[in-house]
């Protein structure tokens, strides 16, 4: 059988006439059905945008249905977006102040929820008026810069003026809570919504922080608890949205949830909660603490604060479960769900790391992003020419095109667990180190000092290197490259028995020589 594939180039001014002319001539020689728009729109696949295009589109008054696919993952962030609504609505309506938690799989859209609440709240005259607040700073920092640029050129106002206006809209927690400090009155916003709430201080990483760099001799309190005593001076009603991913805290002093559950059963005992069923899961961290939630009368557990579907890897929803089944050491479960990932979303594994740049070069189209990965401890990637210690610009990296050695694109600068934590791109490759390392059957964590490699004993640190991984290994939109170097026998820091095994172990659809 003979295919055709024909081109046609047009300005976009002809688009729509060249889309039609098209169908007639295909109806004609009875090639396809009469398109039925209705369920054009409704039908299984739409390209998912990215969390920048998606934070533009709303910040451009778009809803959430009108920007994201139309299918399951759709579906599951449309629920949580309205059951946030109707906890809004209430707390408003009685006047009361009200704290819920949402959680969701690395990708659903735990973010996008969030700042869906944030624009649609912006222009209220009611009071209903919300923040975006995050802690992390390559995001607050990359978005912003987005929105700015997207307005100036929508309007042509000053990018200058573009920044003032959008800094109100996303902001980072640490400039909140400073403001919040200088001035004892209740915030502008009713509504704060906080995201990744699992990174937030605990009480001696937040007094430490405050007393030495803040000169906040007497601040003794964790972040949570602090946030939550701000939106307490409301008098009449406010509402705080915690975002949550679990396995993802990365960072000494992170508390996980256990601060937001120890702060409300103390102080704040008159606020009501809503808490994803979920979050009694093992790694959102509050499994051990399942008992005395149930029998909390002021909680209500609500299903539809999970986001359960993967958003970012529109291609496959089994990614995140590959990830934790990878990191767990259940290769059985690993094996299995990829053969369901199959050519849908293409993870491969190379030793050669030219080959994996010219991987995602062929592979990738148009505009798609592709760039490199790496824990925030591959100290010994160097060798390779990936240097962990010069950070990227994150702004630079995710945001400028092709012709910025500085983006992504280049394949030059490699980013950290810290530079891409709620961000993503379309294609990555992760290049991995031994700090991280299969031995005799189990993961082992090591952590670089002076000239050699040392055993990570502490859980806490342990936990905080399989997350970076998990996260560097989330952020792929549409395929994953895994480059693991050969070693060098002559460098007693990188023999080829450090990353041999881990080759051996990790489970790939694709081998590139």
């Amino acid at each position: 059988m003979i295919r055709w594939q024909i081109q046609f180039f047009c300005a976009s001014t002809g688009l729509k006439s060249l889309i039609e002319s098209s169908l007639d001539q295909a109806r004609a020689l009875s090639l396809t059905r009469t398109l039925d728009g209705e369920s054009w729109a409704v039908s299984g696949y739409l390209l998912t945008p990215t969390i920048v295009e998606a934070t533009q589109a709303l910040y451009q008054n778009h809803t959430v249905e009108e920007i994201a696919r139309s299918d399951a993952g759709a579906k599951n962030l449309n629920t949580t977006s309205q059951c946030l609504r109707d906890i809004i609505s209430a707390a408003h309506m009685k006047g009361e102040k009200t704290i819920c938690f949402v959680t969701g799989v690395p990708g659903s859209g735990k973010t996008l929820a969030g700042l869906n609440m944030a624009t649609e709240t912006a222009n209220r005259p009611d009071g209903e008026t919300a923040v975006f607040l995050s802690g992390n700073g390559p995001l607050v920092e990359v978005l912003r810069e987005a929105l700015a640029r997207d307005q100036k050129e929508r309007t042509g106002c000053a990018k200058t003026d573009a920044k003032r206006e959008v800094s109100s809209f996303v902001q980072n927690i640490h400039h909140f809570r400073d403001e919040a400090l200088k001035d004892p009155k209740a915030p502008p916003e009713h509504i704060v919504i906080f995201d990744e709430a699992q990174r937030a201080w605990d009480k001696h990483q937040a007094t430490k922080f405050m007393q030495a760099k803040r000169g906040q001799t007497d601040f003794n309190k964790s972040e949570p608890e602090f946030l939550i005593d701000v939106m307490d001076r409301h008098e009449d009603w406010s509402l705080i949205i915690c975002l949550v991913g679990g396995g993802q805290e990365i960072n000494t002093g992170e508390a996980g949830l256990s601060e937001w559950i120890r702060a409300l059963e103390g102080r704040f005992t008159e606020w009501n909660v809503h808490l994803s069923d979920r979050l009694t899961d093992p790694h959102y961290g509050l499994a051990r603490s399942e008992l005395a939630l149930r029998a909390d009368t002021r909680i209500h557990w609500q299903p539809d604060l999970h986001l359960g579907v993967s958003m970012r890897s529109f291609r496959v929803e089994a990614l995140s479960d590959f990830v934790a089944a990878v990191l767990n050491n259940d290769a059985r479960k690993a094996s299995r769900l990829l053969k369901t990932i199959g050519g849908r979303y293409p993870i491969a594994l190379t030793r050669n790391l030219e080959t994996a740049r010219r991987w995602l070069r062929e592979h990738a189209r148009g505009s798609e992003r592709f760039g490199l990965m790496a824990s925030s401890g591959a100290h010994r990637l160097r060798p390779e020419g990936l240097n962990i210690r010069v950070s990227i610009d994150a702004v630079n990296w995710f945001l400028n095109g092709p012709e910025d050695v500085r983006s992504a694109y280049h394949l030059e600068e490699v980013a950290t667990e810290f530079d891409v934590q709620g961000l993503e791109v379309d294609w990555a490759c992760v290049c991995w180190d031994v700090d991280l390392r299969y031995l005799s059957g189990a993961w082992n964590n090591f952590a670089f000092r002076g000239t050699g490699w040392q055993n990570v004993n502490k859980q806490a640190r342990k936990t905080y290197l399989i997350n970076a991984y998990r996260v560097i290994l989330t952020r792929a939109r549409q395929a994953l490259v895994i480059y693991i170097p050969k070693g060098e026998p002559s460098d007693p820091t990188r023999p080829p028995a450090f990353y041999d095994e881990t080759a051996e172990f990790w489970p790939a659809a694709v081998y590139l020589s």
